[in-house]
Parts: C-alpha cells; sequence; structure tokens
C-alpha cells in the first residue's frame, strides 16, 4: 500500500536528458527519483543505444513501471541520434492523399515504424499526434508540427497515429487542448489570449479532440492558452477547461497531463502544480524542480488547499494506464527500411504551390542561390554545394541575373518566437524577384512565407529544412521526380 508521497510523486513527469547520461552523478540523481517514486520521464536527446540502456535499467528499479515521454513528432530521429528522421506532421499531410489507397497503405506503414523505434527505445508515451488546427499563419510554435488548418484533415491523421499507436501498446497523447492553432504568440516565451467565441473553438478547434476521445486515446495534454470566451485562465489551470468542458462535456476518461510547466507561459502564476490538480490534471509535466513539486503538492493536501481524494483519482487513473502497459520483447528493426520510408515521404510532399512542372534545371552551377532565414540552425551544405553562386541575403549584391532560386529556412522550435522571415529580408527578396528574369522561391519550413511571393516564377513548398527536404526539392526541380505534394493548408498571397 503506497503512502500519500508515493501516489503524489507518480503523478509527475521529470526531464532526462540523454547527453547527460554520461555524467554518473547526473544518472545517480535520477535513480534516486525513481526511488522516491516518480511517475515517469520526459526524455530529450542522447545516442539511441544509451538512452535505450538507461531506460531499461531505470524500469528494472521502479516498483511501478515508468512512463517514458518523449516529443517524437518527426519520429524518434527528432530526439535521439540513431534512430530515423521523418518529415514534420505537415509534410505528412502533403505527401499523403487520404483517398488513395497505396497512400494510405504508405501511412499505415510509417507511422508503424514510428511506433517500433519508441518501443526499441523504450517510450511507452510518444507525445503525439498534434491536433492542433494550424488556423494562424504566424503562428509561431505550431505551424508545421499541425498536420493541417482544416479541421477534419487535422482529425483524419490524428485518428490514424491514435489507433496505430495505441493498437502497438502505446499511449499516444492528442495535444494541445483545447488547440494552439490559433495564436501568434509562443507559450514557451508568454502566454497566448485566443479571442474568439466558444461556438468557434467547438466547431474548429475541438473537432479533432473530440475524434480523438472517439479513438480512445490514452492521455491529451493540455495546452498554454488563454481563452477568454470559456475561462480567462490558462486551460492548464482551469476547472472550466479540464472538469467541465474536457471530462463532462466531451466525456473525457483518459489522462489529462499538462504542457511543460517550465514555459515562461505561466510565469505570472506561482503554486502551479496545486493549482493544476485542482483544475483535474492527471499529471505534472516537466516541472522545473520535481522534488519541490511533489512537496508542494503534499503541503497543498496537509494545509486543505487540495483534497486526498484529488491525489486518490488522479492517482487510480494513472496506475490504471500503467496496470495496461505492455512489456515489449527483443525488436529487431530495419533501420534501413526505416530510412527508405521516410525519404518517400519526403520525396512525395514536395509541393508546386504555383509554376509549371516542366521547368526542369538540369544544370545547377549556371544558377546563383540566396538564401535567409533561420539557416544557421540547419545544415545547409546539401544545397548550397549544387550552386556556382551561393549567398546570404544580406551579402548578395543585387545585380540582374537570368536565374535565381531563393531558399528560405524557417525553423519551428520553442522558446524562438517566430517561424517567418524578417520584413527587411522580405523586402529584399520583393526586389531580387523583380530584376530576375526567372526566379524560383522554396521554403523550407512554413509554407506561409511563401504568400509574399506571388511574382516569383515558382513557388515550392517543403515543410522542413533537413538535409532530406533539401535533396527531395533538388531532385524534384532537376526532374528526377515528379513534384507530388498537396498544400495542405491555404495561403492568402499578398
Amino acid at each position: 500500500m503506497l503512502d500519500l508521497t508515493h501516489k503524489i510523486y507518480q503523478l509527475v513527469i521529470s526531464r532526462l536528458d540523454g547527453d547527460k547520461l554520461g555524467d554518473s552523478s547526473y544518472r545517480e540523481k535520477t535513480d534516486g527519483l525513481v526511488r522516491k517514486g516518480i511517475g515517469g520521464f520526459i526524455i530529450f536527446g542522447g545516442d539511441r543505444e544509451p538512452v535505450k540502456e538507461f531506460i531499461d535499467s531505470l524500469q528494472s528499479i521502479s516498483d511501478i513501471p515508468l512512463f517514458i515521454a518523449s516529443d517524437i513528432e518527426r519520429g524518434a530521429g527528432q530526439q535521439f541520434r540513431g534512430a530515423t528522421n521523418f518529415p514534420s506532421l505537415m509534410a505528412v499531410a502533403a505527401a499523403i492523399n487520404q483517398n488513395d489507397s497505396s497512400d494510405v497503405h504508405i501511412l499505415d506503414t510509417y507511422i508503424q515504424s514510428v511506433a517500433e523505434e519508441a518501443i526499441d527505445i523504450g517510450i511507452n508515451m510518444p507525445l503525439i499526434p498534434v491536433l492542433d488546427v494550424n488556423l494562424n499563419p504566424d503562428n509561431p510554435i505550431i505551424c508545421t508540427r499541425a498536420f493541417s488548418d482544416d479541421p477534419e484533415t487535422v482529425s483524419w491523421f490524428g485518428r490514424k497515429y491514435i489507433d496505430i499507436m495505441q493498437n502497438a501498446g502505446l499511449i499516444s497523447c492528442a495535444k494541445h487542448f483545447p488547440g494552439h492553432g490559433d495564436t501568434a504568440i509562443d507559450s514557451h516565451i508568454s502566454l497566448p489570449v485566443i479571442s474568439k467565441s466558444f461556438e468557434d473553438v467547438m466547431s474548429t478547434d475541438l473537432i479533432p479532440f473530440k475524434d480523438a476521445i472517439q479513438s480512445g486515446v490514452g492521455s491529451i495534454m493540455i495546452g498554454h492558452v488563454s481563452i477568454p470566451s470559456i475561462d480567462p485562465l490558462p486551460a492548464t489551470l482551469s476547472k472550466k477547461i479540464i472538469t467541465a468542458l474536457l471530462r463532462k462535456e466531451l466525456g473525457y476518461s483518459g489522462i489529462v497531463m499538462t504542457d511543460a510547466l517550465n514555459m515562461s507561459a505561466l510565469n505570472d502564476f506561482d503554486n502551479l502544480a496545486v493549482k493544476c490538480i485542482d483544475a483535474g490534471i492527471d499529471i505534472i509535466l516537466h516541472p522545473v524542480d520535481p522534488i519541490k513539486t511533489a512537496d508542494e503538492l503534499k503541503h497543498a493536501v496537509d494545509t486543505g488547499f487540495i483534497t486526498e481524494g484529488q491525489i486518490e483519482t488522479a492517482f487510480n487513473r494513472v496506475m490504471q494506464y500503467k496496470s495496461g502497459l505492455k512489456a515489449f520483447g527483443q525488436l529487431h528493426l530495419d533501420y534501413e527500411n526505416h530510412k527508405k520510408i521516410a525519404d518517400n515521404l519526403f520525396n512525395k510532399s514536395i509541393t508546386l504551390v504555383s509554376g509549371r512542372h516542366d521547368q526542369a534545371i538540369p544544370d545547377f552551377s549556371k544558377v546563383d542561390l540566396v538564401y535567409a532565414g533561420d539557416h544557421s540552425k540547419v545544415d545547409i551544405s546539401i544545397i548550397k554545394e549544387q550552386m556556382q553562386n551561393a549567398v546570404h541575403i544580406s551579402q548578395y549584391s543585387g545585380i540582374y541575373t537570368d536565374e535565381i532560386i531563393i531558399a528560405l529556412f524557417t525553423t519551428v522550435a520553442a522558446w524562438q518566437g517566430s517561424s517567418g522571415i524578417s520584413d527587411d529580408d522580405r523586402d529584399k527578396i520583393r526586389q531580387i524577384i523583380n530584376r530576375t528574369e526567372r526566379s524560383i522561391v522554396i521554403s523550407f519550413g512554413s509554407p506561409y512565407v511563401l504568400r509574399y511571393f506571388k511574382d516569383a516564377d515558382m513557388l515550392i513548398a517543403a515543410y522542413d529544412s533537413s538535409v532530406y527536404a533539401q535533396q527531395a526539392v533538388l531532385d524534384c526541380l532537376k526532374n528526377n521526380q515528379d513534384f507530388k505534394g498537396s498544400l495542405p493548408v491555404n495561403l492568402d498571397f499578398f
């Protein structure tokens, strides 16, 4: 029989850095959390095999199975070296035609591959799918992490992920309830306030979550957003959103967890974990200090701010799902085949937004390349090495040229606060387009940046800044393969 303190620890998922596993003191500290009864870990980074071995060792010393969560929206390769790098979710939506049975088979095989790599590493709670409907083109934190700006499309892909992940024995996580797609603010930096009616929220943002609930999704993550038409409080702290809306009105009985509590959106609030539990949360994800968090929850029970019954309810729900976790045997994965699956998706996702399919570039050495955006955050050697002249937009001389490729790199990442390019760069690109015989603008990342360059001869969306996306675009431009992707969002051109 567990005491109250142990039950409280079961409601906390702490951070684990895979790149720190070589530090014996860090490993000992993590072991100590397990012995205190921590509910699990959310893992960031590291090499696949050492992370896998450490997770196995943690599970072996834990009296209760640990939840092992990770943000692997782009597959395990997003976090772990040695695992497969898959495209962004928006790229997947661009690549897959829901009405084509062969495409659906490709999708199923891909999701199964993501599930298998998660299982192989030891992840039993992949924090996917993202069910935000990306309604704001300037969204700095969702953008290409979303499947689409269409609720029905998001729902369809979301159900696929949930069904396959959970049939594989994993606990899928739908995020970020009640919807983080209609904001231009990154909740890692400050609290987004979404000024729309409850009816609008119900008819757009909540559609994918309703379908996820019907599909039996095991967990739902609450986003750090405020929707005053429902409750001015952040959703993470809102009884109206978690208990009244999600639990009672939508009938959800699975695990409800916070988004990471180390994010700045909630900086103006104290006693976060206590208020989360009081609002109806089951799992406190990624608090700054897990031990302090557990102490605060214990003190809140002792002082009557929350009841032992609330802890017991959350604990019982956690245990219900932990009792259903499968013990996986040794997997022998074909990582080479997974790489082929990923390459096929990258190739199928490349979208010709405007221009003609028959305008191939057989010799890139005669074409200038100008690049802009977050180029320093990614390896752009693949595309740079193909061009005779490749310069950053700040160094471009502005001379007239016959043909030019303008590559825009945008990375959707936490704490960054932007998924676009600067106004200055935008103006320079328009000038280049106007004095060039033939201009090709490629977005490696957010497709929304293309809406400013309607006068370009070709607009291409790749949804991703990786070397794999760059190679796929080059193959399309060389006519080695066709442009096969379909734009999963609407672009309102300026």
